[in-house]
């Protein structure tokens, strides 16, 4: 891991699992860092991938596990015929938009994980072939999966980035810090 989570107060789990989310976001944000529009969406591997789309993906996937914990429905709905749009932008989206769609998701995460009183607190998961039948499942589950997620794609990113211009996590903090002390 390039960057250090920093210690959460004393028995607070809640934030340190929102830390610890917030951190494997930042190294997906920071795969895209100084990149164009047309970089964003090269596929540079034997992959489908682009940092565009694992953006896209994320951010999407966030807003929708939350909303399954919320018990809501979701606002973007993704089934078999179009849950490769997820992995990709599509006409009039932009890398701009898809990661301020992302900060409203994150956003909402934490008001709602925040809200919570318990993170022992469950929710039912959708009827689905890769979940057993009438699970649930934690609210501290429901982060440690979205960590794994953005974690798994963060990874990916690292691979495309380096694959476009040579640029390592490393490298990239340490443009991110630059470019926060001007």
């Amino acid at each position: 891991m390039p960057t250090h989570v920093l210690a959460e107060a004393h028995g607070d789990e809640t934030g340190a699992l929102l830390s610890f989310l917030e951190a494997q976001r930042g190294g997906l944000r920071r795969a895209v860092l100084g990149l164009t529009e047309a970089q964003v969406t090269e596929r540079p591997s034997a992959s489908e991938l682009s940092l565009a789309g694992l953006v896209k993906h994320v951010a999407e996937v966030e807003q929708r596990w939350v909303e399954t914990a919320q018990q809501r429905p979701h606002a973007i709905e993704r089934d078999e015929s179009n849950w490769h749009l997820s992995f990709q932008l599509e006409d009039g989206e932009t890398l701009a938009g898809v990661l301020e769609f992302w900060d409203g998701a994150a956003r909402r995460t934490e008001e709602f994980i925040r809200s919570v009183p318990s993170l022992n607190d469950t929710f039912p998961l959708p009827e689905a072939p890769w979940f057993p039948p009438n699970t649930r499942q934690s609210m501290r589950w429901l982060l440690l999966h979205l960590i794994e997620e953005t974690a798994r794609h963060a990874g990916h990113a690292d691979i495309i980035r380096e694959s476009l211009d040579g640029a390592t996590a490393f490298e990239l903090v340490d443009r991110e810090r630059q470019q926060g002390e001007q």
